[in-house]
């Protein structure tokens, strides 16, 4: 769920950026008494998302704007549906068209596309998770559409999880030192967070395991073969994650070596928005 207070202060500033001194569109030639009803039509099949961010927008921006669900968030959708018809001013329903239309179409995109690689793996155990590779400031929304389409968060950003990645281990100066380090800096610091290691090859999965002390191994662009060796070694010791070079086309292939999850940054960073659109009701 995204928080209100991030999704309030997100809105504000699409409106800010957008609507500057006026929609002087609109106010040229719209009576400002004129009343009228909108349509949100799909043209391009998928998974719907954003729905509650169209609702959280109509909100801020006018107490008279009202909307008319039909399909909610999560729902698969084919092309010439109707997602909600948006009822109020005309003038308001024009303001907000464009500010709805950009975050539903970018995390209907990400939606449709999570739900895709989540139903490569029906019948598996493995979890699809998302990265932090998203776009800055749209990090929950981008997310929270992740969820919608049935992935799973991983870390929201550097502060719930450790994650030893490649440049950490060293700076650090080895998987050992920056094991060592990272729990002394929770316990001295009092924090409960889980420590993932990222591995290259299957001497660091091995000396992660000699180390211990860890809660997930991810296993970095590792190839098919290697991967289902390294879950083999792992014997079930730790949560394992398959990251780098995973698409639709493999997924599956890594999901049946075993894993617990993969990730996969294109759910978000190379995404492409679903084709929605706002229509006049006349």
């Amino acid at each position: 769920m995204i928080p209100e207070k991030y999704l309030t202060s997100l809105i504000a500033r699409a409106f800010e950026e957008d609507l500057g001194d006026g929609d002087h569109s609109t106010l040229s030639c719209i009576d400002k008494s004129a009343q009228g009803k909108a349509k949100l039509l799909v043209k391009q099949d998928g998974i719907i998302a954003g729905v509650e961010v169209a609702k959280a927008v109509c909100n801020y921006l006018s107490k008279d704007l009202k909307l008319n669900i039909f399909i909610h968030d999560g729902t698969p959708i084919k092309k010439g549906d109707i997602v909600f018809e948006l009822s109020g001013p005309q003038h308001d329903i024009l303001r907000a068209e464009r500010t709805i239309l950009n975050f539903m179409q970018r995390m209907s995109g990400i939606a449709t596309v999570t739900a895709e690689y989540v139903k490569e793996l029906e019948g598996l155990h493995t979890k699809v998770l998302d990265t932090r590779k998203t776009t800055p400031g749209l990090r929950l929304i981008e997310k929270e559409a992740v969820k919608i389409g049935g992935g799973t968060n991983h870390r929201i950003g550097l502060y719930d999880m450790i994650m030893l990645k490649d440049n950490h281990i060293d700076y650090a100066g080895g998987i050992e030192k920056a094991v060592a380090k990272a729990r002394k800096y929770l316990n001295d610091n009092g924090k409960n967070l889980k420590i993932e290691v990222e591995t290259r090859n299957l001497d660091d999965v091995r000396e992660v395991l000699r180390i211990g002390n860890v809660d997930r191994i991810m296993l970095d662009n590792f190839d098919i073969p290697t991967t289902r060796e390294a879950v083999k070694i792992i014997d079930g010791k730790v949560e394992t994650e398959s990251s780098g070079g995973i698409t639709l086309s493999n997924i599956r292939q890594y999901a049946e070596c075993g894993v617990d999850f993969v990730s996969i940054g294109a759910l978000t960073h190379q995404i492409k928005s679903l084709d929605l659109s706002l229509k006049a009701v006349k």
